[in-house]
């Protein structure tokens, strides 16, 4: 059905604290793409924009950042991607808003992509469209690109004190939306002091890192982490020997021994000396990575350095999915199986454990094909359970946890995988075709509702959802969002921990040994 679609001359214009933004209304929701939030020199600390003067137009998305390796189409029926013009000068949000009233004081959900720290953009999937549960919850939805890879987490700060913070560089972009956002919200109905974080996989991994960035605190009150909670191990780090190795190896590569050449060569060549030193590196033993390391502006790891006053001082909903990557699951049609060939399935994976995993499994998952056994993430799960079991100990706000686990009928049943939430929790269900299972409209309205109530509340109940009570210590209760929600006491931690000593799953964990 046509939306009336509203975009004068002057109209729909609001006034920032830099200059005034022409967006568009469609229906009832105001659009404003690729508002400029701050500026930087490459491998330098954001600043913020320069005042204009004059109207200009927020009708288009920014420049997102340019990844590493070539992309390749993929999630067509699960989550559509889209592709978008790159640019290193990628710091540009969008905002959609149900009212352009600077007392509205509506909620706001800030959306942070993943992709680890090295992929993405805020509009790399159709599924993040923030129209849908802006109307929804009547809320302000912000989503936000950022500088990611080599340009937004290659330490060079062994080569000087202007390098000091570059590992965590794409973190301060963050960091400088989230002062725009605080800073200019108002103009766009939503309320400063109420502000929730909202990101997966990497962009809830950038989430715990901003719980622990003091330079963070007070820039949002609540975060929602969707598989976001990985241990240190289950990542590659670069040590600072291994750092300072790398960019010696990426300058010889350029054909120079001045560091100076990284500012200057473009991106293609960047990353092309990346790739040649990486390689050496890996060669040599050393762990190579490009995620945030600890210094003095980012403290470290909850899980390593316990919870700073500020991760202490929100309430958090976090959790995991079902089968996350689980790549070794190819089963197709495994509802039409006999369960002596479900049995031979599980068997061939747990051998002579097989019979030990089923009990525990079926404890955990009643109604879910034995077949599902196989697909058990522990990758994310584990490290979220410690991180829950920590936040829970050491007290603070309230900790609401989750597990998503409905079964989809793509290929004749496939377990919930890594992101298949993200159309529910946007409302966006039918931005995503393989996210149409039976029991979408309700699942649709019981997470997305439990978003939007924890952003306004900090509290995710609400009527079309079971009770979720907080997670605590002697009381771990985790919300199973399903065919049939429920709450449950600690359900799968024996499952986990077993599986996890004899068949971890998901990506890889680091073997580097430098």
């Amino acid at each position: 059905m046509a939306k009336d679609f509203w975009c004068t001359a002057t109209e729909p214009v609001v006034t920032t604290k830099y200059g005034r933004l022409r967006g568009f209304r469609l229906g009832d929701t105001y659009h404003f793409y690729g508002i400029k939030y701050a500026d930087a020199k490459r491998f330098q600390m954001p600043k913020e924009v320069e005042p204009w003067d004059g109207i200009k137009d927020a009708l288009s998305y920014g420049y997102v950042c340019p990844v590493l390796d070539k992309e390749v189409p993929d999630g067509g029926a699960s989550s559509p991607p889209r592709f978008w013009p790159k640019d290193e000068n990628c710091q540009y949000l969008n905002i959609w808003t149900p009212s352009l009233k600077k007392d509205a004081k509506k909620a706001v959900i800030v959306w942070i992509h993943g992709g680890v720290f090295s992929d993405g953009s805020s509009i790399k999937r159709d599924a993040y469209d923030g129209r849908n549960l802006s109307e929804f919850g009547d809320i302000v939805v912000v989503s936000l690109n950022h500088r990611l890879n080599i340009l937004g987490y290659l330490d060079l700060s062994a080569f000087g004190e202007k390098y000091w913070n570059t590992p965590n560089l794409g973190q301060a972009d963050l960091v400088a939306a989230l002062r725009w956002i605080h800073d200019n919200i108002e103009s766009f109905g939503g309320d400063p002091e109420n502000v929730t974080l909202l990101g997966q996989s990497g962009g809830g991994g950038k989430i715990n890192a901003l719980l622990q960035t003091p330079a963070a605190d007070h820039l949002f009150q609540r975060c929602i982490i969707q598989s976001g909670l990985w241990a240190d191990e289950g990542l590659a780090h670069c040590s600072k020997e291994g750092a300072k190795l790398l960019i010696e190896e990426m300058i010889s590569y350029l054909g120079t021994d001045q560091v100076e050449v990284l500012e200057t060569v473009s991106y293609e060549k960047l990353a092309e000396a990346y790739h040649a030193g990486a390689s050496v590196l890996r060669d040599k033993g050393y762990a190579v990575g490009l995620t945030p390391i600890q210094n003095d502006w980012y403290k470290g790891n909850s899980l390593n350095i316990g919870f700073l006053p500020g991760a202490l001082a929100r309430p958090v909903v976090a959790g995991t999915i079902f089968a996350e990557f689980c790549p070794g699951f190819q089963v197709k049609d495994k509802n039409t199986l006999s369960e002596e060939q479900r049995y031979a399935i599980v068997k061939e994976k747990y051998g002579e454990n097989t019979e030990e995993i089923l009990s525990l499994f079926k404890e955990a998952y009643p109604d879910k094909n034995i077949i599902d056994a196989t697909a058990v993430d522990t990758f994310f799960r584990e490290p979220a359970m410690r991180w829950l079991d920590a936040k829970a100990k050491a007290g603070g706000e309230k900790t609401y946890a989750f597990v998503f686990a409905p079964d989809f009928t793509i290929d004749g049943g496939k377990p919930a995988w890594h992101g298949a939430e993200i159309p529910f929790a946007f409302h966006n269900v039918d931005k995503a075709p393989a996210a149409n299972i039976p029991c979408a409209d309700q699942l649709e309205k019981e997470m997305a509702g439990a978003w939007v109530a924890f952003a306004k509340t900090g509290n995710p109940n609400h009527p079309a959802l079971v009770e979720w009570p907080a997670y605590e210590t002697g009381s771990e209760y985790i919300m199973v969002f399903s065919e049939h929600s429920e709450a449950k006491l600690d359900f799968d931690r024996k499952l986990v921990e077993r599986l996890e000593e004899i068949a971890p799953t998901g990506i890889a964990k680091s073997t580097a040994k430098k």
